[in-house]
């Protein structure tokens, strides 16, 4: 069954660890215009890129995306989610996509799941993925943000850390998170007015906000490997090796 939803791509210009991230190039276009086709591919009935930077906004309309220009006063992309849905005038029952422009290779079924994740819980606020660990290096890698959910599927907590913790005698089952979210608009709207914790300070994770505030976070296995998290200079130049030689992320 096909669920109702918006697709929203924030894309802050700015970038601590990678200036101007979101305009990066791989395989001859721009990271925000990756993220932009894969929304494409899902069912989303509307998809808006949102950013504060004119340069951004002239380059999405160049490839044919609705883009609105926000504030650049926003601290997370959440905030800036929140901005837009005030803008077009979202009901607060509308399940909202937050597609992270910095996850290349995004595939746009693992769009339609974390809508239709969060349609088929409608106590939640939120919903998200992960991924099985495989490599042993990205257990211990603090750009690899891992999850632990409880019997329901729902999240228990988000770490940099390893989580949880192999003592040494058992074969213990790391998840990465995927970073997309879905969202009830109602829930994002109010978000801002909620003050950062913190848990959110520590980990440089805004999703522990909504976890201390009480929020429901669905969680779920990706039906399909997600691709790349582009968040250093040795991410970038993998992804770009990997689209070079025509390989599946």
């Amino acid at each position: 069954m096909k669920e109702n939803f918006v697709a929203i791509i924030p894309a802050r210009h700015g970038s601590t660890r990678l200036p101007g991230k979101v305009l990066l190039e791989i395989a001859g276009k721009p990271l925000i215009q990756h993220a932009y086709e894969s929304a494409c591919k899902s069912n989303a009935q509307r998809i808006l890129i949102a950013t504060d930077s004119e340069e951004v906004r002239s380059i999405a309309l160049g490839f044919n995306a609705e883009c609105l220009l926000t504030s650049k006063e926003h601290a997370s992309g959440t905030d800036r989610l929140a901005e837009v849905i005030d803008t077009i005038g979202l009901a607060h029952d509308t399940i909202v996509v937050n597609v992270q422009v910095d996850e290349i290779g995004m595939p746009p079924e693992l769009i339609d799941q974390v809508a239709g994740l969060l349609a088929n819980r409608p106590d939640a606020q939120m919903a998200t993925l992960y991924e099985k660990i495989l490599e042993n290096s990205e257990i211990n890698d603090p750009n690899v943000v891992k999850v632990v959910v409880n019997k329901n599927n729902e999240a228990l907590y988000f770490s940099r850390s390893p989580i949880p913790w192999n003592k040494g005698d058992s074969q213990t089952e790391c998840r990465r998170h995927i970073g997309i979210y879905a969202y009830r608009a109602g829930f994002v709207n109010k978000y801002p007015e909620l003050p950062k914790c913190e848990l959110e300070i520590q980990e440089s994770l805004e999703q522990l906000r909504a976890l201390y505030y009480g929020a429901t976070i669905m969680v779920d296995e990706a039906s399909a490997r997600a691709g790349i998290g582009i968040d250093t200079p040795q991410d970038l130049k993998r992804a770009r090796e990997i689209y070079k030689n025509n390989l599946s992320v």
